[in-house]
């Protein structure tokens, strides 16, 4: 009869007899949790007509032209203006919605200001969703040179999955991922 043993204190047996220790199989328990950078784009667009809203309201915008678009399916945000302060303006309110929305910022990058139709200044700002390749591996190197007790990492398409048998070292492994600064904005999900 073989046994297993499911946890420190619960122990499957079909039936009741005495237990020799090659008997038991003690299954390794592997806790992990995944690293993401998610978007709720639903979320940046309701900050968006938020945005668009106060824009329309605002005296310094009386006039001017002012223009915000989202395309989800490139991932950009494009901004025209009619000229640098007021594309600086209104980033500045786009990001202040994004925030009061929960929407991380730091996932937008912002690119440089072009000349746009009409005498107006465009600037697109690419969203990035999950986990870059360059930013996967600098976390997997990262978790490396912390050298935690059986710590492993693994890049599984746009997000990275960390695995331990001890949930202290899982932990740990949080702590020290938030108090570094990637670029992006880490999530951590799906911790079991």
């Amino acid at each position: 009869m073989q046994l297993f043993l499911l946890s420190a204190d619960i122990l499957l047996q079909e039936e009741v007899e005495f237990l020799e220790p090659e008997d038991i199989d003690v299954m390794a328990a592997t806790l992990s949790f995944d690293i993401t950078s998610p978007i709720d784009f639903q979320e940046v667009d309701n900050a968006l007509n938020q945005a668009r809203k106060e824009v329309g309201q605002r005296y310094d915008f009386k006039g001017a032209k002012a223009d915000i678009d989202l395309n989800t399916t490139d991932k950009t945000l494009t901004l025209v203006a009619a000229d640098e302060f007021k594309i600086n303006a209104l980033w500045e309110i786009v990001q202040l919605r994004l925030v009061r929305r929960g929407v991380p910022v730091k996932n937008f990058k912002v690119g440089t200001s072009g000349p746009a139709a009409g005498g107006t200044i465009r600037r697109v700002i690419t969203i990035q969703q999950g986990i870059p390749i360059e930013t996967a591996r600098e976390i997997v190197k990262y978790i490396k040179d912390k050298k935690l007790k059986k710590v492993q990492a693994s890049i599984q398409g746009d997000q990275v999955r960390v695995t331990s048998p001890s949930k202290d070292d899982l932990q740990e492994a949080m702590r020290q991922l938030r108090e570094h600064d990637f670029g992006v904005a880490l999530s951590f999900g799906n911790y079991r």
